[in-house]
């Protein structure tokens, strides 16, 4: 059994860092041999994309979609904190090695996000009509995002991550006229008054 005590051990700290960024490359090697590409095939090497209509969303390391990523984090902390979860054995388990558990679940939604089924679910259901999968350093960012949000939620208590989680998407509904509720929305029940709303954000054609 891990141990707030048992974690200060070097050997286990060392190997409490090393997993997820084990993870993460296994993770980025898989979706590379699936045919992502490493990096936005437009070459440019500025680290972000603001524009989510562009081809270039989710192509480079950070996009307003990484904050949807980050709120992963946030949810897997709260769920990992449920009654039914949080009993005695678990609670003594270290957030370096609950991290772990957040990294490897945010890996795998990225192979499945990354699937030409999924991929094809974007195409059709929501506004990301130029979609066709992410970069694998987007990838490696959104897992990232996922780890900060995990340890911030574990860090904040309940109540005050429900309030960035509630912040963050009020801000992106704002921003982009999406977030991660209704992209949970249109992926599971496609509504097509939501979709036309986002539309309206769509810049005109030159």
């Amino acid at each position: 059994m891990y141990t707030e005590a048992a974690v200060q051990n070097p050997r286990l700290r060392a190997a409490l860092f090393a997993a997820p960024i084990a993870i993460a490359t296994v993770a980025a090697l898989i979706l590379h041999q699936q045919g992502r590409s490493w990096w936005c095939k437009c070459g440019s090497l500025v680290p972000w994309s603001f524009d989510i209509w562009s081809s270039h969303n989710s192509q480079h390391f950070f996009d307003p979609y990484s904050f949807t990523h980050l709120l992963h984090g946030v949810v897997l902390a709260g769920v990992f904190a449920l009654p039914g979860l949080a009993w005695a054995p678990w609670k003594r388990i270290p957030v370096e090695a609950r991290v772990v558990v957040a990294v490897a679940f945010e890996s795998g939604w990225e192979l499945l996000e990354n699937s030409d089924l999924v991929i094809q679910k974007y195409r059709e259901a929501t506004i990301s009509l130029d979609y066709y999968g992410d970069s694998v350093l987007n990838s490696v960012s959104d897992i990232t995002m996922c780890a900060l949000g995990f340890l911030l939620a574990s860090r904040l208590g309940w109540k005050a991550s429900i309030a960035l989680f509630v912040a963050v998407e009020l801000m992106l509904l704002l921003w982009i006229r999406d977030n991660l509720t209704i992209n949970i929305i249109m992926l599971i029940w496609p509504l097509d008054v939501i979709k036309q709303w986002q539309m309206g954000l769509t810049p005109p054609t030159p």
